[in-house]
């Protein structure tokens, strides 16, 4: 008698501007309505235990929607989706930045040659993946300042910065304003809000 080997077949759902928790939220209330169990649900994909019929597909599809999230079933616009997020995921959800350098992260992550992954990202979104990086990272460094828990220095070490001129520089260059006028300009807006 042989061995049946049981190989569980998931269906992959790729989601666009599914970023944070809240959207993780709607596509599981989502796929709870259409009677469909996820195995995992993570930034931009879902890994669904059943298969999905067209009309389950067209459903999902207008519900996300209306809540700002898209299906995607190009496959261009899906690698577009898994590298946002590994650069979401890694800046904004992980606490150890990797070692290695970013494009080494990310095509060992998705397993792509990097210029590959390169060159879709810019074609498709109009910018590199090293803008998008960096603006993802002065994102996260405006959160750092308003929770004022780490000093710029700290910040700096922190996403890997080679230096605190180097973060204010990218900072300044990005939003107009050095990080020190920046969390000023927050703490009097909360200040005013709290004295109003």
């Amino acid at each position: 008698m042989t061995d049946h080997i049981l190989i569980e077949k998931y269906m992959n759902l790729y989601v666009k501007y599914m970023v944070s928790l809240r959207c993780k939220m709607m596509v599981k209330e989502e796929l709870k309505k259409l009677g469909l169990h996820y195995v995992i649900i993570e930034l931009g994909m879902v890994e669904v235990l059943e298969d999905i019929t067209e009309a389950q597909r067209e459903l999902l599809r207008a519900n996300l929607l209306a809540s700002g999230l898209v299906l995607l079933d190009n496959k261009k616009s899906i690698l577009i989706e898994k590298i946002k997020s590994v650069i979401i995921d890694l800046i904004h959800y992980s606490d150890e930045m990797p070692k290695m350098n970013y494009s080494d992260y990310i095509s060992e992550k998705l397993g792509y040659d990097y210029t590959y992954l390169a060159n879709i990202f810019s074609e498709v979104k109009g910018i590199t993946i090293q803008q998008f990086i960096i603006v993802h990272k002065i994102e996260k460094v405006k959160e750092l300042l308003l929770y004022d828990e780490l000093n710029l220095t700290e910040i700096a070490y922190k996403l890997h910065y080679s230096s605190v001129a180097h973060l204010s520089n990218q900072f300044k260059k990005i939003t107009g304003l050095s990080p020190s006028f920046y969390k000023q300009l927050k703490q009097r807006r909360r200040d005013n809000l709290e004295h109003a």
